[in-house]
């Protein structure tokens, strides 16, 4: 794979190298241009500059086929023709022997012209009756104009150059914070879970650090959550398991009524562990990544109505339902399955809390996009140092018989699905209000 330094290189390298080179060729281009322009103007100045030494030397004979001039007579640069005609095209002058034809003056101005075979530039004045016509080869002007483009694009070769060496290093030395951080991770120990502390770091940087952090975080609270389920899972399991073990060898040993109530004793053990291991699964899979979405959606009636038939177990006259006249019948935001526990859990805490002859209520209310179902019981209530060790996993009073995990998944439902849950400790009993968000309409 190839890396980011290099990548980056590549990538600004080429968008740089493409800026300079449009750049430099309109810079060449427009250098070309103003070159070959003062080229022309040489050839007009030097023009104008004949006009004004004939202008100062005897009369020209009429017919001058012979006559010459030196280029230094007439003060002509170097390479340039310099050539006297009359209207009528009689050559009266001329300061060159090369080119050997004679340069064509009928037209005025600039002119290109093919003269032995060689291309020349070519400029025509008229002065008086005669016609002076300077001219210089392509060649030699091309030659000139490479030599200045190639003088003026070794300096911008140079600094692209560097440019790019300096491109590499700047981005070398801006992805070192995040050299330094892979490097950090790197030397850690694949256990360790410690935050990692890099500084000083850019602004774009501090963000991946603080989720890298975080997640960090959230997997030793993870680890520290199953090491912690594990160990009392393991402490609840094994009284259940010796109580069955005991009432079992008893059961063995003995006939009649006695083996019979060790044998009741026994599978009462045995149900107890089922409920105890049904609630560990839920609450790993709630506490989990898990989905609970099977597509089916139920109202705040439904909820109620199933976690009610799944609680009382047969004996629905010990929960007394409360409906309001006008109520919403939107389904709820979150898996009906996570919430029939939720309020089936609450529902079978109240019914341990309430004496046998008592009832517990069950009410519901909307509030706009929420609806909250109202779990009274009729208990001695908890004490209200206690409230806050309700929803913690096998947590107990000195009056339950519960195995400690229906409040604790209650509580991980409530996390994962953006309820919220209120519990109100009464000397007539216990209130508990769960909150679950309703869909939009």
């Amino acid at each position: 794979m190839m890396s980011l330094r290099l990548r980056l290189s590549l990538t600004l390298g080429a968008a740089f190298a493409l800026i300079w080179a449009l750049a430099a060729a309109w810079m060449l281009s427009d250098l070309r241009n103003q070159m070959m322009f003062s080229l022309d103007q040489r050839l007009v100045a030097s023009a104008r500059m004949v006009a004004g030494l004939l202008e100062q030397l005897p009369a020209l004979p009429s017919k001058g086929e012979g006559t010459h001039f030196s280029a230094e007579q007439l003060n002509i640069p170097g390479g340039m023709a310099c050539q006297v005609s009359s209207l009528r095209g009689e050559i009266l002058a001329r300061s060159h022997s090369d080119p050997q034809q004679a340069l064509e003056a009928e037209k005025m101005g600039f002119h290109d012209q093919i003269i032995d075979g060689a291309p020349w530039r070519s400029f025509t004045l008229a002065r008086g009756d005669v016609r002076i016509t300077t001219a210089d080869r392509q060649i030699e002007r091309e030659a000139l104009n490479m030599s200045i483009l190639l003088a003026a694009s070794v300096p911008v070769g140079v600094a692209l150059l560097g440019c790019l060496c300096l491109l590499w290093l700047g981005i070398g030395q801006g992805l070192a914070p995040l050299n330094r951080m892979r490097d950090a991770l790197m030397r850690r120990s694949a256990d360790s879970l410690e935050p990692l502390q890099i500084h000083p770091l850019p602004s774009e940087l501090q963000p991946l650090l603080e989720t890298q952090n975080q997640l960090f975080q959230r997997i030793g609270k993870t680890i520290e959550r199953e090491r912690r389920l594990t160990g009392d899972a393991a402490h609840e399991l094994r009284s259940p398991l010796t109580a069955i073990k005991t009432h079992l060898q008893v059961a063995r040993m003995t006939d009649g009524a006695a083996r019979d109530q060790s044998l009741a004793r026994a599978e009462e053990g045995a149900d107890r562990l089922h409920r105890t291991l049904e609630q560990l699964l839920l609450l790993a899979r709630v506490e989990g990544s898990l989905s609970f979405d099977d597509g089916v959606q139920c109202s705040a009636e439904q909820v109620a109505k199933l976690a009610i038939q799944d609680a009382a177990s047969g004996d629905r006259q010990r929960i007394r339902f409360q409906l309001p006249a006008r109520f919403s019948d939107a389904p709820l935001q979150m898996p009906a399955v996570l919430s029939i526990a939720a309020l089936r859990n609450l529902l079978d805490n109240a019914l341990r809390h309430t004496p046998s002859d008592r009832a517990v209520e069950l009410s519901l209310e909307t509030n706009g996009n929420r609806v909250h179902f109202l779990v009274r019981d009729h208990g001695p209530g908890i004490a209200e140092d206690d409230l806050q060790h309700l929803t913690q996993r096998f947590w107990r009073n000195g009056q339950s018989t519960g195995c400690g995990l229906g409040l604790a998944i209650v509580q991980a439902i409530v996390q994962r699905c953006g309820c919220t849950l209120h519990f109100d400790s009464r000397p007539d009993g216990l209130r508990v209000e769960l909150t679950m968000p309703l869909q939009p309409a």
